[in-house]
């Protein structure tokens, strides 16, 4: 399959992460799904088509694992031609109850892991027509939420991670970009939690996967070939809500 469009996602096991595997396959791409949920990445993979979508565990805070991780993609696919940083973690604590284990496995996963997942990718990038880079930040980096120092601070960090990397790469052709998105439908939140924010909700109603998933897909699309360093926002308009 040397020659077709190939998209490494992380968090690929379910919600989110899932479905922009899926969308991408829609628009003709190979994927990666890579998790660290083997049993729910095998199911997803399975539902996705084994011919176009590779199941990869993945530890993204591991440097040898992402090496490990774009080796089998290359070796399976041909190339690497877009990276999609997806996976995340939720950690909520005051700054009073907070841990420093706590406030850096954040780090770790949200900020540290597309870091790396960035360098492993870019020898196959730079070597990519069109290549692409996107990375799911949050409106936690567009407004403070209470309780929320260790994921706030990682995705605000994550958002200079995005910028950083787009003025550097642009010379070789790599845009890298980020979506924000609002609450949405997926495990990352709990029914009750679901519920709360659609109740208080500008359209009345919290996110779905596949609205994420449509925004990733247009970053990495022809459609999007003179954007760069740019930011996404699908959150419909919780950023424009006060308090």
């Amino acid at each position: 399959m040397a020659g077709d469009r190939v998209a490494l996602i992380t968090g690929a096991a379910r919600g989110q992460g899932a479905a922009i595997a899926a969308r991408l396959i829609q628009d003709g791409f190979c994927v990666a799904a890579c998790d660290l949920l083997v049993g729910d990445l095998e199911q997803t993979v399975e539902r996705l088509g084994p011919d176009r979508a590779l199941a990869v565990e993945l530890d993204v805070t591991s440097e040898e694992q992402w090496a490990s991780a774009v080796a089998a993609v290359v070796d399976r696919f041909g190339a690497l031609t877009a990276l999609v940083n997806n996976a995340g973690v939720l950690h909520r604590a005051s700054l009073s109850e907070e841990t420093p284990a706590g406030f850096e496995g954040s780090w770790r996963v949200n900020c540290l892991g597309p870091f790396l997942g960035i360098q492993a990718s870019l020898p196959h990038l730079r070597e990519a027509e069109g290549a692409a880079i996107v990375n799911t930040c949050s409106t936690g980096a567009i407004r403070p939420f209470p309780n929320h120092s260790a994921y706030g601070s990682s995705k605000w960090a994550l958002r200079g991670l995005t910028q950083v990397a787009a003025v550097e790469l642009a010379p070789a052709g790599i845009r890298v970009n980020a979506v924000f998105p609002g609450p949405v439908e997926t495990p990352m939140l709990d029914p009750t939690t679901q519920s709360r924010l659609a109740a208080t909700a500008l359209m009345g109603r919290i996110g779905t996967p596949m609205e994420i998933a449509d925004a990733v897909a247009f970053l990495v699309s022809e459609h999007a070939t003179f954007i760069t360093g740019s930011e996404l926002t699908v959150d419909g308009g919780q950023s424009l809500q006060i308090g």
